[in-house]
């Protein structure tokens, strides 16, 4: 299998009915979550032992499922063997994977994830754009600042922002104003 590479891959992590931004670690042919306790996305994983990685390049997509839950019209439900899985509509590919907890903290759980399962739907060419990078590093951000209100974090906010209004296109620019409105009144980029 070979959608998921070295390095920590940014996805929407989907499980019963729940969509998450996630990232996967892959490490020398190993990949792994790292789930905050008290996420559905946890509570699914221990519940159903499976997750899977929707590949998209829709930054909207990466802020709404980062602060709320999508509708179930948003999911595919697909059958892998005898397990049923529920993928994101719009993904350009998907990747099944079983997953096991290895370890627990205080914060979260290390789950690791042996692939079962994936498809490319599309075949589409994504020139690198650093606009809608910085809107997965704003939403990351955003995510822990809404947590812990460290000023540091709204000013790695307000960086990215400036980058997606500088090298953002329009879906990006949708992506931005959206995490706005998460952010708490008053607490916001230029």
């Amino acid at each position: 299998m070979g959608l998921i590479r070295d390095g920590i891959n940014e996805v929407i992590a989907t499980t019963h009915w729940n969509a998450a931004p996630m990232g996967i670690i892959s490490r020398e042919g190993t990949q792994r979550m790292v789930v905050f306790h008290g996420s559905h996305t946890a509570e699914n994983i221990r519940r159903h032992g499976w997750v899977v990685a929707n590949i998209t390049f829709d930054p909207v997509v990466y802020v709404e499922t980062a602060f709320g839950d999508i509708g179930r019209e948003r999911f595919v439900p697909e059958k892998i063997g005898d397990l049923w899985v529920h993928r994101l509509a719009g993904a350009e590919a998907w990747a099944v994977f079983s997953s096991r907890v290895s370890r627990e903290t205080e914060e979260a759980l290390v789950v690791d994830l042996t692939p079962l399962y994936e498809q490319m739907l599309t075949c589409a060419v994504h020139p690198v754009n650093r606009g809608f990078s910085s809107i997965i590093e704003a939403t990351v951000h955003a995510t822990r600042y809404v947590a812990k209100k460290d000023p540091a974090l709204m000013q790695l906010i307000e960086h990215h922002a400036s980058i997606v209004r500088r090298c953002g296109g329009k879906r990006e620019m949708e992506a931005l104003s959206l995490l706005q409105t998460y952010l708490p009144k008053g607490k916001g980029f230029s």
